[in-house]
């Protein structure tokens, strides 16, 4: 790793914790919101894909409810990381922490523990990193961020195939002044209202797969004889 990243890897730690003070009022508040409406659970917790594929847990503050992956399908959802439109499954503060990305605020402590950055590629759920392509892994060159290139370039409303091409070109011109911008860019848009629900082909493809039966290897002795 060269100096400059490895300084603003440091500095981004530092402003996390920063941060983490800050924002403990507002924090604090939302967590009691949602203890408040929605019961105990307050944040979502997932393994997810950091730097070189290494697994983490990645926090949130919890916007839908306790039997989520029950009712998708039940919804009859074919992307199982999808959504639909006025999806039951959001709760009502869910809604306003989605809208305004304050439900992205516990991952300030992922930052400051070293498994993310503030920015860089969203981090993928470990199911879908294990289809990667080579191409697709590229993403995993450097640590995983709250927002990135194509968070600020899209978001919901591309693929995954165009979220990959766009992480490559962010590992490939990575600076700090590129992720000032993609911070700027952030900030200026983040009451960005209800997200169009977008399907994603490429989730639905991947999920078909990962159903199908796997071909059973040969027992040792045939592999043998064939050798």
């Amino acid at each position: 790793m060269d100096l400059e990243r490895l300084l603003w890897n440091g500095l981004n730690r530092l402003i996390a914790f920063v941060m983490l003070l800050l924002l403990s009022p507002v924090m604090l508040a939302l967590a009691a919101w949602i203890r408040t409406a929605d019961g105990k659970g307050v944040l979502f917790v997932q393994d997810r894909a950091g730097k070189d594929g290494v697994p983490f847990r990645m926090l949130k503050f919890r916007s839908m409810v306790h039997d989520a992956v029950a009712m998708s399908a039940q919804l009859g959802i074919d992307d199982p990381f999808g959504l639909v439109e006025n999806d039951p499954r959001i709760t009502r503060c869910g809604r306003f922490l989605r809208r305004t990305s304050l439900d992205e605020l516990p991952q300030l402590i992922n930052v400051m523990l070293g498994q993310m950055n503030l920015v860089g590629p969203r981090p993928d759920v470990l199911p879908q990193v294990a289809g990667y392509s080579p191409e697709d892994a590229r993403r995993l060159e450097v640590k995983p961020g709250i927002t990135g290139w194509a968070q600020v370039n899209g978001r919901d409303d591309i693929d995954w195939p165009q979220r990959f091409k766009l992480d490559r070109w962010y590992v490939d011109n990575w600076s700090p002044r590129l992720d000032l911008s993609i911070l700027w860019r952030t900030a200026v848009t983040l009451n960005r209202g209800e997200p169009p629900v977008h399907v994603d082909q490429h989730n639905i493809t991947r999920a078909t797969a990962e159903s199908q039966p796997q071909p059973q290897p040969a027992p040792q002795h045939e592999v043998s004889r064939a050798a």
